[in-house]
């Protein structure tokens, strides 16, 4: 039996696995692995100035406080719609159809099914973001 090569058979391992796919957002993740790329491959003549390391650090907290933020808008407007689409039951409301006729009836219903909550106009269900006017019943 011939003895087994270590390098050919962890070679022959490795080129199995399946390719992961590239990220398609940068994130803190990307950021932290580019930042620590660039410390293994600095020149050890002349190391990363350490204000240029901090701006990095500043820099990665800021966008991660951002994407913290923009979670919190999206949440925030989603709370929105649906108070708005509750706040329609009861009202007269019209929307345009799909032939151009502006069309009209009395909220009876609303929906948080889908992301954009649905009212029931009359007999049609309506995405919020189609309504064109409330009226006071």
């Amino acid at each position: 039996m011939p003895p087994i090569d270590p390098v050919g058979a962890v070679s022959s391992a490795a080129t199995t696995s399946l390719p992961t796919a590239p990220k398609q957002s940068l994130d803190s993740e990307v950021f932290l692995h580019l930042l620590v790329t660039q410390m293994k491959n600095q020149d050890p003549s002349s190391p990363l100035d350490t204000n240029e390391m901090m701006s990095q650090t500043t820099q990665l907290a800021m966008m991660e406080q951002l994407t913290a933020l923009s979670d919190s808008f999206s949440e925030s407007f989603a709370l929105s719609m649906r108070q708005a689409a509750a706040a329609l039951v009861g009202q007269h409301a019209s929307y345009v159809d799909a032939d151009g006729i502006t069309q009209s009836g009395l909220v009876s219903k609303v929906s948080f099914e889908q992301g954009v909550p649905t009212v029931t106009i009359g007999d049609a269900s309506v995405p919020l973001d189609a309504v064109s006017g409330v009226t006071a019943s």
